[in-house]
């Protein structure tokens, strides 16, 4: 199944996840992960994950965005540079430096949420 991020659920999904309602971004892709097989479902799961991961953040829980976001890299550690038309190394070094923000336990400005283009 190609991933096709110009309409339906992975749309809807992608255009919450930029307004930042990582929430509603996670149910509208899990709605496509439940169906999805091979690596198409893994890296909806990284994604699903990061969303979560966010959401969590938003929610004042730290420990357990930097939790999901660990999940979400080393499961994307297997994917190409781009991978269903998602530039998928600027997303992990993006990760990473939350990761660090995260461990650091900084107070101040955080990294932008990871952009997924």
């Amino acid at each position: 199944m190609p991933l096709d991020w110009s309409s339906g659920a992975l749309a809807e999904g992608l255009q919450c996840y930029r307004n930042e309602e990582f929430f509603l971004a996670h149910e509208h892709w899990e709605s496509i992960w439940l169906t999805a097989e091979g690596p198409e479902k893994a890296f909806l799961q990284a994604l699903i994950q990061i969303a979560a991961a966010f959401h969590h953040r938003q929610r004042g829980n730290p420990v357990g965005a930097a939790s999901l976001l660990r999940a979400a890299a080393r499961r994307l550690e297997t994917y190409p540079d781009r991978y269903g038309d998602i530039a998928v190394t600027s997303l992990r070094e993006s990760i990473g430096e939350w990761l660090q923000a995260l461990d650091r336990q900084e107070i101040g400005p955080h990294p932008a949420f990871p952009t997924i283009r």
